[in-house]
């Protein structure tokens, strides 16, 4: 969607047009998977097909049968290139297993191995290399019959881990939720499902709440670029007036080294002025913000505490504080 006008999908892949200079570019599902090995990424995403909101059934049906036969391609690819990474930052040239953090038990299989390793070489042995894993991405839009072709299409492939696409793209949001945990329940629980676009702090733990792993937003970074932080006690526009002259830090609660050394009139004053720092500052504090909410989260679940935390983030007696 975010190459929407300057993009046209076919089966092969996708012909677009630089937004920088005009440059003419083509995406396959098989070039997808290689820049992102280039790129050294932990996680390596197959190529999909989202669709905006609202979309006929016919367009989305289309979209999702297409992201699964990319998804296949992707596998292919990623097969050829001789990764064999089983689980969740799997190490090792070839792993084996499917738990998370699995390393390679051909050479390193026993303290013994180890210890001979050790003793033949005088330097420590370099850290063995990161094997990125593939997702496949589920879609289907907010239809139930479609989402659950889609799954069925990308377990039927296979995937070290699950995302759900073409969500939070203008839809209700019951809509968002209730899909979301609809897709959830149908995908494997010992495999990671992550989210993709959601969202704000009570977008997290709704959505943990209905079986969500991982997450990615623009939301921190792009609201801080416009002035706005998130803070325990809700946002705050910091350019407003009132803020000219209140010394205190964005957030009290917040230990963030913004939190603890700047005030919200001299983030404000950055702003007003114009300065590249004040950008900086706001998203260095925003990105704070937003993991120490999935830190409570994961506390809340080890603790047995999530319906609790959800409850009191749906009445708006928490806004997901600070530890």
């Amino acid at each position: 969607m975010s190459l929407k006008g300057l993009g046209q999908v076919t089966e092969d892949g996708v012909d677009f047009r630089s937004h920088l200079d005009g440059s003419s570019h083509f995406l396959s599902p098989e070039r997808a998977v290689e820049i992102q090995l280039a790129l050294g990424a932990d996680i390596i995403m197959a190529l999909d097909e989202c669709v905006e909101y609202p979309s006929s059934y016919e367009t989305t049906r289309r979209a999702t049968q297409l992201t699964g036969r990319w998804a296949r391609r992707a596998k292919d690819y990623y097969e050829r290139t001789g990764i064999r990474g089983s689980g969740f930052g799997v190490r090792g040239e070839r792993a084996r297993g499917s738990g998370f953090g699995i390393r390679d038990s051909e050479n390193a299989g026993s303290t013994s191995s180890v210890k001979r390793s050790q003793e033949a070489s005088p330097r420590t042995p370099k850290p063995e290399p990161r094997i990125p894993v593939l997702f496949g991405i589920v879609q289907g839009g907010i239809d139930r019959a479609l989402r659950r072709e889609s799954v069925e299409q990308i377990l039927d492939i296979g995937f070290q881990g699950y995302a759900l696409g073409g969500l939070s793209v203008g839809e209700p949001k019951g809509e968002t939720y209730d899909v979301t945990e609809y897709t959830a329940e149908l995908l494997p629980w010992e495999r990671p499902r992550y989210l993709m676009g959601v969202g704000t702090p009570s977008d997290l733990v709704e959505c943990v709440a209905h079986g969500i792993d991982l997450f990615d937003c623009v939301m921190p970074t792009r609201n801080a670029r416009n002035a706005c932080v998130f803070t325990s006690e809700g946002r705050l526009a910091i350019k407003s007036a009132r803020y000219a002259r209140d010394e205190a830090p964005l957030d009290p609660a917040c230990r963030c080294p913004v939190c603890r050394r700047y005030s919200r009139a001299y983030i404000r004053h950055l702003f007003q002025a114009g300065e590249m720092l004040a950008a900086v500052l706001a998203t260095q504090h925003n990105l704070h913000f937003y993991l120490d909410t999935m830190w409570n989260i994961r506390q809340a679940v080890l603790s047995g505490d999530l319906v609790s935390l959800l409850r009191r983030v749906r009445t708006g007696s928490s806004k997901v504080s600070h530890t």
